[in-house]
């Protein structure tokens, strides 16, 4: 991929662009933010580590919407972070203002890229994105389910004693308290976990992965996680530009997958150099169904705020 931008260098975009350099996934990395300087500044950081980690990427930053210009792959960082007792609600609101004059400017620019939301409420502003863009929902798609499942899946280590190499975990649906971590698909070496972890256990594990973010947004206090968003965001871009066609759980706009349309939420996808190239419908427990039914409905609910 020859450029990729990331909107909005604050932690978690800077982290982002960190990572990607450090693993050339591109030749231009571009930091656009609100300020000039600031996000010159960052830029030239990163750049400036290129001898010590060895990458050629050319790494830009400013405030010009025309530094977007041919970027392949727009990523969205842009906008408030989550602040200890702000509802859902509370945050779209900040963000969607925000979100709308970001997207006006990749269109202009950008018209080609593909769009990957960070932002929060991803599911909401993902869809935002796809319905203002106009674009096939391949293009269009948000972090939730891989930075949830590497949540879990670090939880469950911890949890086993067990190695994190042999551990996959999935979480699926709305990226937040209703969020669904599938145990049925957590698996240690392949084993379900169910053959590992007695009962309690995996509750356990299932509550404080859908409170993961706001443990650490608690014990911070001043700012939100952010290193472990942007490993989950270099995983999904190294996916797209190596074509890897990897089965990972992304906010995608669903279209009858799992009974839902004119949603976005976190379902397992194929991601390859298209985007989203295929969403998998996977056999549900009756509870799992349930679980994930009111997972979206409470994304609709934030979507019915959009206007």
């Amino acid at each position: 991929m020859q450029k990729i931008a990331v909107i909005g260098p604050g932690r978690v975009g800077e982290s982002t662009a960190e990572f990607l350099a450090q693993q050339s996934l591109c030749r231009e990395l571009v930091l656009l933010g609100t300020k000039e300087s600031a996000a010159r500044g960052i830029a030239l950081d990163i750049q400036e580590s290129a001898p010590l980690f060895g990458f050629d990427t050319r790494v830009s930053g400013g405030a010009d919407p025309a530094l977007l210009s041919d970027a392949d792959l727009v990523i969205i960082t842009a906008g408030q972070p989550r602040k200890p007792g702000m509802s859902r609600d509370e945050l779209r609101d900040a963000n969607l203002a925000v979100i709308r004059s970001v997207v006006t400017n990749v269109l202009q620019y950008a018209p080609n890229a593909m769009v990957l939301m960070v932002t929060n409420p991803v599911d909401v502003l993902t869809y935002q994105t796809w319905r203002q863009t106009g674009w096939p929902r391949e293009r269009v798609f948000g972090l939730s389910g891989v930075l949830d499942s590497a949540r879990m899946a670090s939880f469950v280590a911890q949890a086993s004693g067990y190695s994190v190499r042999d551990i996959t975990a999935l979480v699926i649906g709305g990226h937040g308290d209703a969020m669904v971590p599938l145990p049925e698909y957590t698996c240690i070496n392949g084993i379900p976990i169910k053959h590992l972890l007695d009962e309690a256990t995996i509750g356990r594990l299932i509550e404080h992965t859908r409170q993961g973010g706001a443990e650490i947004l608690a014990l911070k206090q001043t700012s939100s996680a952010y290193d472990s968003p942007a490993a989950a965001i270099a995983t999904m871009v190294e996916t797209v530009i190596r074509d890897r066609k990897r089965i990972l759980p992304c906010v995608a706009v669903l279209d009858g997958e799992y009974g839902q349309r004119d949603i976005a939420m976190g379902v397992p996808v194929v991601l390859g150099e298209a985007g989203v190239e295929k969403v998998l419908e996977l056999p549900l427990t009756e509870v799992e169904h349930r679980a994930l039914q009111r997972s979206a409905e409470a994304v609709r609910t934030s979507l019915a705020g959009l206007s």
